[in-house]
């Protein structure tokens, strides 16, 4: 498996390619068409860089960069002409590609959204960011639960943004749905390395599914963000790691969805997935499939609350310059993802 990062593919493999974009700076209607015409070069050079790739990933905030600024003239619109250009990139490069935009709200905040769109220029997943970066992040949060879709050469995909993998609720919910490759798109910076390491291994190897995960790479003159793009195995083993922190580059694997297909069949011991509800199966018959965890069963009923609730200093962005909301949020929408 992992032929040479994807150099010599084998029949069942879906080779990834991660692009470690340079964090861009974006102020005008001007600078979100120079970043988009940049994007589309880098889906081309994608193609070029390996012939066998079948999807090319870019990082969360590859369009706007970091500076969390919410401006309606710059903020995108799924039949809006980034993603338009999105769709041709995919269409004259014969690839599938997973992107990032700022999402038009008029309801509210932008939503921080992803994107993952077919060699055919058709969108086959589309996610809003559950988990914004508070206090720093603006965005609305998701409200259409998490998608999965079926992907390239037989795959089945995920896709979550950066802190959303800090909450291996998020994995788990990728996998129970069946996703087999889980995309964790980010902008991270630095202070953030160890945390993003250990976190890709840990959703791979606890959900038995491939991650595969990028940041935004290089300063902006303000934030150095990381890199880091990492393609971890679904046992946790890293299958590759960009560890030079040098912009543009595309770190690249083969993964196998039909090895984590039969890892969540085949496995007794550690088949953690299956065994969270099937609890001491080798004790009672198909294990005891109740729900013994209180924060979920108080998130369920809408009482989810910390023994130390009343103690928490940060419940806002006022800290980072926001206005104090005054919203409250309406709940999951009615497409949600099934």
């Amino acid at each position: 498996m992992n032929g040479l990062g994807g150099l010599n593919k084998s029949e069942h493999g879906v080779v990834l390619g991660m692009v470690q974009l340079q964090l861009p700076v974006t102020e005008t209607k001007a600078d979100l068409a120079a970043q988009t015409a940049r994007i589309v070069e880098l889906v081309g050079k994608a193609r070029r860089n390996m012939p066998t790739m079948d999807l090319v990933v870019f990082p969360e905030y590859a369009l706007h960069g970091l500076s969390m600024d919410t401006s309606p003239e710059i903020m995108c619109s799924i039949d809006g002409p980034e993603v338009a250009a999105f769709k041709q990139a995919c269409i004259n490069n014969s690839i599938w590609g997973c992107f990032s935009i700022m999402e038009l709200n008029p309801g509210g905040m932008p939503y921080n959204a992803g994107l993952i769109i077919d060699d055919q220029g058709e969108i086959r997943l589309y996610y809003r960011k559950m988990h914004p970066w508070v206090p720093v992040e603006p965005w609305e949060p998701g409200d259409q639960g998490i998608p999965v879709c079926d992907g390239p050469n037989g795959s089945r995909l995920a896709l979550i943004i950066c802190h959303d993998g800090m909450f291996p609720e998020m994995a788990r919910e990728c996998a129970y749905k069946g996703a087999e490759i889980m995309i964790r798109t980010a902008g991270y910076t630095a202070p953030v390395r160890d945390s993003w390491r250990f976190t890709n291994q840990s959703n791979a190897f606890c959900n038995l599914m491939v991650t595969a995960n990028v940041c935004m790479c290089g300063s902006d003159g303000t934030f150095d963000s990381m890199g880091e793009g990492m393609i971890v195995n679904f046992d946790g083993t890293v299958l590759a790691h960009g560890t030079s922190g040098r912009a543009d580059e595309i770190i690249t694997a083969e993964v196998r969805p039909d090895l984590v297909r039969e890892a969540r069949i085949g496995w007794g011991v550690e088949n953690n997935i299956y065994q969270f509800g099937h609890r001491g199966y080798v004790a009672v018959k198909g294990g005891a499939m109740d729900c013994p965890y209180t924060y979920m069963t108080d998130l369920a009923a809408g009482k989810y609350r910390l023994p130390w609730d009343d103690e928490v200093k940060f419940t806002d962005g006022t800290g980072c310059g926001f206005d104090a909301p005054t919203r409250f949020f309406s709940g999951t929408s009615k497409e949600a993802a099934e």
